[in-house]
């Protein structure tokens, strides 16, 4: 079996718990940092869209848990929110910053601010307790 093919197999909080290892791994190596700025937007955006991917993999999942044989892949953010808000406030809460954070800032703009980063990531870190 290749690599590849193990990890594809990894249980949903591994696979996203290594999505998130693999947005802090780009940063550290990567970004370059510089009184509290990332040098590097590129790399910036790299891990902010595999955090980003971390967060879905999670709601995916947490997703699949509670809907069960009803659950669909969301297809937009206003889906997911509006689906997670049935079930969970808290999760609503760091969905709505993770995306601000990490999608919105860190992948669309391109912020090259250490915080709102580093906060990103500590919010998916959070959502990875709810599978």
């Amino acid at each position: 079996m290749t690599k590849k093919s193990i990890e594809s197999l990894l249980p949903p909080s591994e696979e996203a718990a290594r999505y998130l290892q693999n947005a802090r791994q780009i940063l550290t190596e990567k970004a370059g940092k510089k009184d509290d700025l990332y040098a590097d937007i590129k790399y910036v955006k790299m891990a902010a869209g595999t955090a980003y991917s971390a967060a879905l993999l999670i709601l995916d999942e947490y997703l699949r848990q509670k809907e069960g044989l009803k659950f669909t892949k969301p297809k937009s953010i206003e889906d997911y929110t509006s689906r997670v808000r049935k079930y969970d406030k808290k999760l609503l809460t760091l969905l709505v910053d993770v995306y601000g954070e990490l999608h919105i800032n860190g992948y669309y703009i391109g912020t090259r601010s250490v915080n709102i980063i580093q906060t990103g990531l500590e919010n998916v870190k959070q959502m990875l307790a709810y599978i």
